[in-house]
């Protein structure tokens, strides 16, 4: 049996993820980012729970230049289905992985000498020019070689006739706040490391630095390439960067009322009797709950029914919740009611789902289960207007 196959029915649930709008957000990006500098998509966790192989294919469409992963199965993944584009591997690589990578031109991070040392003796087994990217831990303190104790790391990469150093990258930690002080503490840190190369004679093709947050609020640290993982599916990564009009959000969380109940007063809904109806209530069933990334909360949240919100109420169970459709009468089985995204002129977004769960919108993306099968739609939005020539140097 082939569940993948068109044939095989869609369970009334689902994410729903619009092709038409990335596009949108990518071509926005893009008109955004001076002409020069590249552009990383980041498409680690399925692309940030999006589908990585559908957002690949359209962000190199839209000029990507090549992918952040996490692992190498990611990467594979990516590979096995045709992408060509380099593929950078974020973080560290255990020594087994390291033979893949090269046989497969896959892009690595190095972060210590005896990684070199591994990378570059297999490099020279399978007579290929490996490029690398160096880290550097310029306050994050997660991968990379410290500022301080980088030099001799790049120098011995240099040093090796089976790798080519092709970029020297860090991570900021706080880019997207109001307060960009240590952003930039980082960034004199990295332009250290960078003075050091020179002096050296040491040159690499690519110099990046910018998340979502540091190429929004950061456009003197874009350098050669900047690295764009949440907003590219239209969520900002905070409510305090600068915003880019037009950029919406691209997944939105679907399901079909499968039951309608009333109620009496004096009865109550789900686990733990968490609600109790003051009066008669009519109630609708969706099949979806905490066993598929919805928070488990009692008593609070909507959905949106009709264009109207419809409160939930009870606990959220694993494959189902409730919410109140009494001020909603033309509700009816099957019926599509939204739990994160837009329906007629109300929306329920990223950030009101995360406020539920008590965490953040990253999490909120890349944690709704795969047996919510993603559904790709394409809307098809207005070419985007002709931008002015810009002015010929004299």
């Amino acid at each position: 049996m082939n569940v993948n196959t068109q044939n095989f029915p869609l369970r009334p649930a689902w994410t729903e993820i619009d092709l038409g709008r990335l596009r949108r957000n990518l071509q926005l990006i893009r008109r955004d980012l001076p002409r020069p500098v590249k552009w990383l998509a980041v498409v680690k966790d399925e692309a940030y729970g999006h589908g990585a192989l559908d957002v690949a294919r359209v962000a190199l469409e839209e000029g990507a230049w090549g992918f952040g992963l996490s692992t190498l199965e990611e990467a594979m993944t990516l590979r096995d289905a045709g992408i060509a584009a380099p593929l950078l591997l974020l973080g560290e690589r255990h020594d087994t992985e390291l033979e893949w990578c090269v046989a497969h031109h896959l892009t690595v991070c190095v972060n210590a000498l005896h990684t070199v040392r591994a990378l570059a003796r297999l490099a020279a087994r399978f007579g290929k020019m490996v490029p690398v990217h160096v880290k550097i831990n310029t306050g994050m303190s997660r991968y990379g070689v410290r500022w301080d104790e980088a030099m001799p790391l790049i120098e011995a990469i240099a040093a090796e006739k089976a790798l080519l150093l092709e970029g020297v990258m860090t991570h900021f930690s706080q880019s997207d706040e109001t307060d960009k002080t240590f952003a930039n503490v980082q960034l004199a840190r990295f332009n250290e490391v960078l003075q050091g190369m020179a002096q050296r004679g040491i040159t690499v093709k690519l110099r990046h630095t910018c998340n979502s947050g540091g190429f929004l609020d950061l456009p003197h640290a874009h350098l050669d390439m900047i690295r764009t993982g949440i907003l590219m599916h239209g969520v900002f990564p905070s409510q305090v960067c600068r915003k880019i009009e037009g950029i919406e959000p691209v997944m939105s969380v679907k399901a079909q009322i499968a039951s309608i109940q009333t109620l009496k007063p004096g009865e109550v809904v789900g686990y733990g009797m968490r609600y109790t109806a003051s009066s008669v209530r009519r109630i609708a069933i969706l099949p979806i709950g905490y066993g598929d990334g919805f928070p488990r909360v009692r008593n609070e949240g909507c959905a949106l029914i009709h264009g109207r919100r419809a409160p939930l109420i009870g606990g959220i169970a694993m494959d189902a919740l409730a919410v109140d459709i009494t001020d909603i009468p033309q509700a009816q089985m099957w019926d599509v009611a939204v739990l994160m995204g837009r329906q007629g002129h109300d929306e329920i977004t990223v950030r009101d789902i995360a406020k539920l769960k008590n965490s953040v919108t990253y999490d909120v993306l890349t944690n709704w289960r795969l047996r919510l099968r993603r559904k790709s739609v394409h809307t098809v939005l207005p070419a985007l207007p002709a931008m002015a020539a810009e002015p010929v140097p004299v």
